[in-house]
């Protein structure tokens, strides 16, 4: 899980369209912490300092504190809002996280060892059918990615999830199959090891007889 930070916010008392356009007025994104059987709270938090959190990266996959007025709350933000055409934060949705939280996310996917796949040596392409993730897992043990293994895969070859190795706790959402996550394709580039065997085996043309 990637590194928790805190926020400082100042609780709202109203709520709605009028009290949301105030709030951003006046430099604030407005939020709402709901969850783990207490009323929801609403939120104004620094521009700032949430537009840099959204914008770098495992935004939703990281537990945060937030500091409302002095009172800290575990939260880990579940979704946000952006202006279609400025794309700076409108509104952030958070769930409080309790003891016993678990929660449903997206996790990146990552790929090593491409250096060590025969098949792509030989000129295949690494498809990638997933590039997240959803998996069910405690809110206070999120993996910051998965890794798959490419070391020994060929052409042809698939990746389920299966086979990716995840940490105790984390489930795949989907549960009834076992999905693929990427595939080793041949490329259009690549010449056919069976083109290149028969050319191997064919034997030089005999040279033309002399006439007499």
């Amino acid at each position: 899980m990637s590194d928790t930070y805190e926020l400082k916010a100042e609780a709202r008392e109203q709520v709605g369209k009028g009290s949301a356009r105030a709030v951003r007025r006046n430099g604030k994104v407005p939020a709402v912490i709901y969850g783990d059987k207490q009323p929801p709270l609403a939120i104004a938090l620094t521009y700032k300092d949430i537009y840099y959190k959204i914008h770098g990266g495992g935004f939703l996959t990281t537990i945060a504190t937030i500091d409302v007025d002095g009172k800290k709350i575990q939260v880990l933000p579940k979704d946000f809002q952006l202006d279609p055409v400025k794309d700076f934060p409108v509104h952030v949705d958070f769930l409080r996280i309790g003891k016993d939280t678990e929660v449903n996310v997206d996790v990146p996917v990552h790929f090593i060892n491409e250096d060590k796949s025969p098949g792509i040596k030989r000129g295949g392409v690494l498809n990638i059918v997933r590039h997240e993730v959803e998996f069910h897992c405690p809110a206070n043990a999120i993996p910051e990615f998965i890794t798959v293994d490419l070391t020994g895969t060929d052409i042809g070859d698939s990746i389920h999830i299966s086979a990716v190795k995840l940490p105790a706790g984390v489930k795949p959402v989907i549960s009834d199959r076992d999905f693929t996550v990427a595939t080793i394709a041949g490329s259009a580039a690549m010449k056919p090891e069976a083109e290149e065997t028969v050319e191997a085996a064919e034997p030089e043309a005999a040279p033309a007889a002399e006439e007499k």
